[in-house]
């Protein structure tokens, strides 16, 4: 029963975002300081992204790792958080870049009647209760001809959490058109270490 409980907590509540801010950035996948890392998610985004300057929405920015990258290959950048610690540390790596970093939660973010090309989304979706109304909203949030790009999976042992791909694909279909989910786990350039988890990429227009 104790396990249970444990399960169903992890589930539907997501970790104290503001308490990991300081040590974010530590995983490879998170600071990409190491610059294999770093240099095999600018490749990963280069091809996911539009190749003309584009109108980026990044939600869950965390400390704005991904933004950077994005901003960095020309977009601009409107990155959001719900942890007023992870989007101070968005801001300062961000600073001189056409990009705007704003606190709020992913879900509903604040952005009024903006509307982008892309969203862009990484290890968040699995935080939210309601999947389904989210990803409606986030699809009213793009501009005819925008895309996704969501970056999911599932960790954790022994009870693990996330989105599987199969999932993702079945709520994007009502929205989207042409998704095709691109597997990520074999490279292990991205993480800094070699995988066996579900870890993918979703792109899909609208």
């Amino acid at each position: 029963m104790a396990d249970e409980r444990e399960h169903r907590d992890r589930t539907v509540r997501p970790p104290d975002w503001d308490a990991q801010a300081a040590c974010f950035d530590e995983e490879p996948d998170h600071g990409l300081r190491d610059p294999v890392v770093r240099a095999a998610w600018a490749a990963r985004l280069r091809s996911w992204l539009p190749g003309d300057p584009a109108d980026v929405l990044d939600l869950g920015c965390g400390t704005g790792s991904l933004s950077l990258l994005a901003a960095e290959q020309g977009h601009r950048v409107t990155a959001v958080d719900l942890s007023p610690a992870m989007t101070e540390r968005a801001r300062a790596k961000l600073a001189g870049h056409t990009a705007e970093v704003l606190c709020g939660p992913a879900e509903d973010p604040p952005v009024a009647e903006r509307r982008f090309d892309v969203v862009l989304v990484r290890h968040v979706l699995w935080t939210l209760p309601d999947q389904a109304r989210v990803l409606r909203h986030w699809r009213d949030l793009l501009r005819p001809g925008g895309r996704f790009v969501l970056v999911e999976g599932v960790w954790g042992d022994p009870y693990p959490v996330g989105v599987p791909a199969h999932r993702l694909t079945a709520l994007l279909g009502p929205l989207t058109v042409g998704a095709r989910v691109e597997r990520l786990s074999g490279d292990p350039l991205l993480w800094g270490k070699a995988v066996t988890d579900e870890r993918y990429a979703v792109v899909a227009g609208v």
